[in-house]
């Protein structure tokens, strides 16, 4: 199995330090794989589309604004 390096800075390093019954590979490993496969989803459900990295970004936008909305909302 190929291995690879993940840099974390010292003060992770400590915390996860204080962790040994934690497997970190693994951890890191299920991380990846999770990532990868939303990617994956994402390309299959965009795979046709017609929209332009610059339409998604202005989607994305007006989303996050939406969510902001409704947590300002109920904070009140």
């Amino acid at each position: 199995m190929p291995s690879i390096t993940v840099n974390v800075d010292d003060d992770l390093k400590d915390r996860m330090e204080k962790h040994p019954e934690i497997n970190w590979s693994e951890v890191t490993r299920q991380a990846i794989q999770e990532k990868i496969e939303t990617l994956e989803v994402m390309e299959e459900l965009t795979r046709e589309s017609e929209l332009t990295e610059s339409d998604v970004e202005e989607i994305a936008q007006k989303i996050n604004e939406s969510g902001r909305k409704r947590v300002d909302e109920k904070s009140a």
